[in-house]
């Protein structure tokens, strides 16, 4: 798997990304979790999501946040991520990949949902490890929006039966990684295991 180092416009920003492209019109932006955290595109679970979206036939771009490494801008709360997010989308529809997959894992899902309320034109959305316990997911009107979310039974911020309760009202599958916390050291398969089931 190749992948181009490569830089895209959000509003006045460039942005840093990764952009592994293969024929077809599929394509899948993949949004990393908390900036302010240590989040970034070379994290070990948008790394686990790269191989297998590869692996199945997708054009993939994943990127840096504002303010991460070789992106330009300042840490935004989650509102200018936002805009970050449909820049990666701009990327991916100028190189003609019109079926687009939107995946997110933690803070990525929370800014990849936010993205998701006002624009519904996504081929599949994919969540891992949506820290409900913590942010505001508003997930109302979104049911058949979502295609699957994936979770450990053993994470901090996402509660497995809150999450089992909230994918039956939204409509979406749910996957359940055994013995994962939220950052899914050692645990990265379980996450290819449901995705490529899922797929």
């Amino acid at each position: 798997m190749r992948e181009d180092h490569v830089f895209f416009k959000s509003g006045n920003l460039s942005l840093e990304g990764l952009y592994a492209s293969q024929e077809g019109f599929r394509g899948v932006v993949i949004s990393h979790p908390h900036p302010q955290m240590g989040g970034s595109m070379r994290n070990n679970v948008v790394e686990a999501l790269i191989s297998i979206f590869y692996e199945k036939g997708s054009s993939t771009l994943r990127f840096n946040f504002r303010g991460v490494e070789r992106s330009g801008g300042t840490y935004d709360g989650g509102r200018g991520e936002q805009e970050d997010v449909i820049g990666a989308i701009d990327f991916l529809k100028e190189r003609e990949k019109r079926e687009v997959i939107l995946a997110g894992y933690s803070f990525g899902a929370w800014v990849n949902l936010k993205v998701l309320a006002h624009h519904a034109s996504f081929s599949d959305v994919i969540f891992v490890s949506p820290p409900i316990n913590l942010g505001d997911f508003d997930f109302s009107g979104l049911s058949g929006n979502i295609g699957l979310v994936i979770s450990g039974d053993r994470d901090q911020f996402c509660s497995t039966e809150r999450l089992k309760t909230l994918a039956n009202r939204i409509n979406c599958r749910l996957g359940i990684v055994k013995g994962a916390d939220h950052f899914y050291l050692g645990k990265e398969q379980g996450i290819i295991d449901c995705l490529r089931e899922y797929l």
